[in-house]
């Protein structure tokens, strides 16, 4: 392997531990804190190249910020890229909730991270709405666009499922540009771009084929989270209600209690919430069960990206196709912007959270605060319990 290669490998490998190791806050603030690092820091990707990543990794199953890890790293270093990067970007995030899911095993109980939680959230609200805010001059180009993502955001708010946004939100888009470019060819005057008339927004079912049957041998286990990560799109919750249907369900490998407390450990830990399932699999199968798990359900992502990859930088010479994807990423930015609402209703509860928010906000906009160091300043804040000062 030449030096320059083996370089660029050892510094994928450093970036993603650490975003691992520091990402809280679930896959919006994650795909903040990729574009602090990839874009604006190390400038190793545009902010469309990084939009355009970040709709293909939208638009296929599986954990959407492991999968922008695993996108950086292909684009960066080609398929070592792309298994070291996704690989170290997941590494500790599993590590941990191994360690806790040992824990587990012996106490029955969770640790408490209530203070650390409480020092975190606002930071993570802060680094994401500096994203949103650089990302959306980028994707945002022109009137028409900006409907469709505030159109994107209220049906995304009113309950409207992810996939089906994103599909609608570029379906939108290809309809206006297509009504744009016929109005000039009849010579129409370029005063004003089409108004939005109608959002269609498709119902796309994502239904779950039947898994294999039987007991928790680490074969089975490891094909129910191989089509998990398959099948699943969209939010934590979406992969609840699937995580309910195999292992309570179907299977009978957990309680209700035991796989609330599963969900609990992959929303308060860095990194995919996905690692649940390493959670899992070492309940139901120890060590080998918790590699088998991390294994089945993140491995369809790699494969995924290997294959999309590559289409994507070709999708964007095409018109209709860009117009999709403009689409597409603004819809992804308004899933992001109301994410963010929601956990900022739960993050900012007092004045010294939205104290922290604001503080951190100015930080990153004004003084490019490296955001790693706002959240390990975040987390010790809540440690130290600035809320009773």
């Amino acid at each position: 392997m030449r030096r320059s290669a083996r370089s660029s490998l050892i510094e994928l490998a450093l970036v993603n531990l650490k975003l691992g190791t520091i990402a809280f806050g679930g896959p919006a603030a994650h795909i903040a804190m990729f574009e602090d690092e990839v874009v604006r820091r190390r400038g190793w990707l545009t902010r469309e190249q990084f939009l355009d990543y970040l709709g293909a990794a939208n638009l296929i199953p599986g954990p959407s910020s492991t999968e922008m890890a695993i996108f950086v790293g292909q684009a960066r270093a080609g398929r070592a890229g792309l298994v070291v990067a996704g690989a170290c970007f997941i590494l500790p995030a599993a590590l941990l909730v191994g360690a806790l899911a040992w824990a587990y095993t012996r106490i029955g109980t969770l640790p408490v991270t209530e203070g650390l939680l409480y020092g975190v959230k606002p930071v993570v609200i802060a680094v994401v709405l500096q994203a949103l805010w650089r990302l959306g001059k980028s994707a945002l180009k022109g009137p028409s666009l900006v409907v469709v993502g505030l159109a994107a955001a209220a049906a995304n708010a009113l309950g409207g499922n992810e996939l089906a946004v994103l599909a609608g939100a570029g379906f939108v888009s290809v309809l206006l540009a297509s009504l744009s470019a016929h109005r000039r060819r009849l010579g129409d005057p370029p005063s004003g771009e089409p108004t939005l008339r109608a959002l269609g927004l498709p119902v796309i079912p994502l239904g779950v084929a039947a898994t294999t049957a039987g007991g928790a041998g680490l074969g089975a286990l490891f094909l129910v989270f191989l089509k998990i990560g398959a099948t699943v799109f969209g939010s934590g919750y979406v992969l609840l209600s699937f995580l309910h249907a195999d292992m309570v369900m179907r299977h009978h490998w957990l309680t209700e209690s035991q796989l609330l407390d599963a969900v609990a450990v992959g929303q308060v830990t860095p990194g995919p919430v996905f690692t649940t399932a390493t959670f899992i699999g070492y309940l139901v199968g120890g060590v080998p069960g918790a590699m088998v798990a991390t294994a089945g359900i993140f491995l369809p992502g790699f494969l995924l990206v290997a294959v999309s990859g590559p289409l994507v930088t070709r999708l964007r010479r095409s018109t209709v196709a860009g117009a999709a994807l403009d689409g597409v990423n603004v819809g992804a930015l308004a899933l992001m912007a109301v994410v963010t609402g929601r956990l900022g209703r739960a993050a900012l509860v007092d004045v010294w959270t939205v104290l922290l928010t604001v503080v951190s906000v100015a930080l990153l906009l004004r003084y490019r605060v490296n955001a790693a160091w706002l959240v390990l300043g975040g987390a010790v804040a809540g440690v130290f319990g600035i809320g009773r000062l």
